[in-house]
């Protein structure tokens, strides 16, 4: 494997010894052979990445939305970055103004939004800890974040402001400001001061920060500017803490790339923010748009609408995820399969002959420009006009589906991998390279990459195709999570952050994610599930004596196979009138249904969230057993084996709910 294209080797592989596992070669990119990019002069901090782009672009567009006329909504309106500069400067002193020192933690609660920028960047300014609060943790995550980090001003969107209230009185212990993106109703202001709280509408705290004037404090690489939760496997979120150093090494990694495949960015580049800027994806692709002058509108927060916002802000650059990739794979084949027989042969003719020319090597824009003024304009123009890159991220994006956006959309699609505690982008697929279809790429130039065996799943990195755990190290990597130093040391060990993702390294230096470590994987939507947590709460449902809960990365929700109790399912059939032996009421769709509702049911009571409900399961009147090779002599379940036995009916279950 030492000859792989697109990789250098930095360390030598090393064998097991004391008890721990053999480790591969570390590598590094091939556009890192002369040392990662030097620090950019003058680029110290988040802020510094702003503050330089108002320098070199005070004119040009920096944040847009779309405004409503009559009300319809109407074209993108845009504010400079001299205009936001001047916005941040006040929201900044405001925020000074309320006591709040360099070093305190401000929440950001929101739909993406130029309010959400403005008031983060105001915190770049003044050394604050940036910390976004979402919703999609569950239930209670909220006041967690609120009371774990101590956040002593929260910037909420006005529609939040109930949801915030939610966390009084214990989150009032630390907070003790409230700015609203919008207007504050006189109830909620009535709610927050009985509180002790102040609160202002977005207007009232501009003017606040007027004629006021604090001076910036000295940033250095090394302080945090954001603490960003994640799900935890098990138990409460993890705050990850980024530092200056991370973002700004980052975006030099990634303008590297884009410079050494010739799509490098410039000022006169436009993205659509929509994926949520509290994940590090969205935040650090808007910091490089920053960083590079550039233009980011934001959509209407409807995904319904969402294609309708691309058309109008026509983005040279498409962020997205697997599940928005999907949708949008769903729509286009939907619309060609409707279309008469001579289109749907012309398209077919089209499709096959330019991804057989990619598959021959030929570059994107030369594979068949023909088709692609005759038959493929059309879809470029349904993502209005001027996309050049679509990068997918969070989830493992289907082969197929990447295969046919490459060939329809005349764009480059690549899939990037990384996690928070990477800072987002550690792996990228390359333009104009097929055999990259199915895998994230090379590593970024501005990290090293090592697998690290994992025996009790057969994965061995010095094997001739290396498998194991993705191991990465640099000035990427985060300084640790928030008032967990166990859990950071668990994963952070001799400078190499274990992911807990298992990865194959291709021929050419690639890398292909085969596997998660531990029993916890990621949703197509990017949700990561703990299945043992939630299998520890399904099995204390009356009526159930096992239960095996599987998802993958494909599929946007969970389903599973349960040994219902004999005595607990014999006596509800009885009870209504539902005849046959233990046998066939398992195959009965209403005592499927039946266990189904009691899983909901405690689901609902222990406050789990959407995606942690099951979709469909399967009653099998045989418990599972060492004979059929399904448990171990510890009675702990063997998941590989578990999902080849019942692939299936795995299978079906999912058919026929995507039938639905």
């Amino acid at each position: 494997m030492s000859q792989m294209k697109y990789l250098i080797e930095v360390e030598k592989g090393q064998p097991a010894k004391d008890g721990k596992p053999s480790i591969g070669p570390a590598y590094r990119s091939i556009f890192a052979k002369d040392g990662y990019p030097p620090p950019i002069p003058g680029l110290n901090s988040c802020w510094d990445v702003f503050r330089m782009s108002v320098e070199k672009y005070p004119n040009s567009p920096m944040l847009g939305r779309r405004e409503t006329v009559d009300g319809k909504a109407g074209k993108y309106v845009w504010q400079t970055y001299q205009q936001v500069y001047d916005i941040v400067i006040k929201v900044g002193n405001a925020i000074r103004s309320c006591g709040v020192e360099p070093g305190a933690k401000c929440g950001i609660y929101g739909a993406n939004s130029a309010e959400w920028i403005i008031s983060m960047e105001a915190c770049n300014a003044h050394g604050l800890y940036c910390v976004p609060l979402y919703d999609t943790l569950g239930a209670g995550a909220i006041e967690y974040i609120l009371c774990h980090s101590e956040i002593s001003i929260a910037f909420t969107e006005e529609k939040k402001i109930p949801e915030l209230l939610k966390t009084f009185p214990n989150a009032t212990q630390h907070l003790k400001t409230i700015v609203s993106f919008g207007k504050v109703t006189p109830e909620q202001r009535q709610e927050i001061e009985k509180y002790g709280l102040s609160v202002y509408s977005w207007e009232e705290f501009g003017i606040l920060g007027e004629n006021k004037e604090y001076d910036f404090p000295e940033k250095k690489k090394s302080d945090i500017c954001t603490i960003m939760y994640t799900s935890g496997t098990t138990g409460d979120p993890k705050g990850v803490m980024i530092s200056n150093l991370n973002i700004i090494t980052l975006i030099a990694g990634v303008k590297r790339v884009l410079e050494c495949v010739d799509e490098k960015l410039t000022s006169k580049d436009v993205y659509l923010s929509y994926l949520p800027l509290a994940h590090i994806f969205d935040r650090v692709i808007e910091e490089l748009f920053i960083f590079h002058g550039a233009s980011i509108g934001f959509w209407r927060g409807d995904v319904k609408l969402l294609v309708e916002d691309i058309g109008e802000l026509k983005p040279s650059i498409f962020c997205a995820v697997p599940r928005v990739l999907d949708r949008i794979y769903g729509g286009l084949t939907q619309k060609i399969s409707a279309g008469g027989l001579l289109k749907k042969t012309l398209f077919n003719f089209a499709y096959s002959r330019k991804l057989s020319n990619l598959k021959g090597g030929s570059k994107t824009d030369e594979a068949s420009p023909l088709s692609d003024k005759l038959v493929f304009s059309k879809v470029r123009q349904g993502l209005g006009g001027n996309v050049r890159l679509i990068l997918s991220g969070a989830a493992p994006l289907a082969s197929h589906v990447e295969a046919y956006l490459r060939v329809v959309t005349c764009a480059h699609v690549l899939q990037g991998y990384g996690l928070t505690e990477s800072c987002a982008g550690s792996f990228v697929s390359l333009p104009n390279d097929m055999s990259m279809l199915g895998t994230v790429g090379p590593p970024v130039p501005n990290v090293d990459v090592r697998l690290e065996s994992v025996p009790e799943m057969n994965y061995d990195a010095l094997s001739s195709t290396p498998r194991g755990e993705i191991c990465i190290r640099g000035d990427t990597l985060f300084s640790g999570y928030y008032k967990r130093d166990d859990l950071t040391e668990e994963v952070l060990i001799d400078g190499w952050f274990h992911t807990g993702d298992v990865g194959e390294w291709q021929p050419d230096g690639s890398m292909k994610i085969i596997d998660r470590k531990k029993n916890i994987f990621k949703l197509s939507q990017g949700e990561y599930v703990a299945v043992e947590h939630l299998e520890n709460i399904y099995g204390g449902t009356p009526g159930i004596d096992s239960i095996w809960v599987y998802g993958n990365s494909f599929e946007s929700y969970l389903v599973g196979v349960v040994n219902p109790n004999k005595l607990a399912l014999e006596k509800w059939a009885e009870e209504n009138g539902i005849s046959g032996d233990f046998n066939s009421l398992c195959e009965n769709p209403k005592a499927k249904e039946h266990i189904l509702q009691e899983l909901s049911k405690i689901g609902k009571e222990k406050k789990l969230k959407g995606f942690e409900f099951l979709k469909a399961v399967h009653l099998d009147p045989e418990p599972f057993d060492m004979e059929r090779d399904l448990l171990t002599p510890t009675y702990k379940k063997k998941r590989p084996q578990l999902l080849k036995y019942y692939q299936n009916i795995i299978d079906e279950m999912y058919k026929s709910i995507n039938r639905k």
